[in-house]
């Protein structure tokens, strides 16, 4: 079922990873008995999901990275930094509604982690561009800026999270 909807998916000029994912949404449909028989089948078709079939879209994208064309123009590179801060401003100011509940410093993370993103980006920018929406550079920019926030951003929430110093107390004079 997996190679027929990568084949239709390919000959119809679709990206590959739609088939593969109305194939498992299909199998999922069809085969509602998870605790009897098939268990074991459904952690098979998972680990090789995302042990092997995932893995193979990413380095198919980084292969059509197009690294030259982020660079061939300032204004391209330019879109970097401003395609991250925009990622920060969609993902990362929702974190604002967790602030009663979790504290300043754990909304913070949380907002730079939710910032984080890469997949999706990949995916869109990819789609973008085969459709003609996207310009080869407008695209690699959006895909630096993914790869930035998932390079950056848990390591600053990680910083965010760390404990602060204990004061240390000045010594008593006798």
């Amino acid at each position: 079922m997996l190679v027929g909807f990568v084949a239709v998916a390919e000959r119809l000029g679709l990206e590959t990873i739609l088939g593969a994912f109305l194939a498992g949404a299909i199998l999922s449909i069809v085969d509602r008995d998870r605790m009897m028989t098939h268990e074991h089948f459904r952690l098979k078709v998972e680990a090789l999901s995302f042990g092997f079939l995932v893995p193979v879209f990413f380095v198919a994208s980084g292969l059509r990275f197009d690294l030259g064309a982020l660079f061939d123009s300032a204004s391209s590179a330019i879109k970097i930094p401003l395609f991250l801060v925009a990622l920060l401003v969609a993902r990362g100011i929702p974190a604002l509604l967790y602030r009663p509940v979790v504290g300043s410093r754990k909304t913070v993370a949380a907002g730079l982690l939710q910032a984080t993103s890469l997949p999706l980006i990949v995916a869109a920018a990819q789609i973008g561009m085969d459709l003609g929406l996207l310009e080869a550079s407008t695209g690699a920019a959006l895909i630096a800026a993914g790869l930035l926030s998932v390079l950056i951003l848990p390591a600053a929430a990680l910083l965010v999270l760390q404990p602060e110093p204990a004061a240390t107390a000045a010594p008593s004079r006798p």
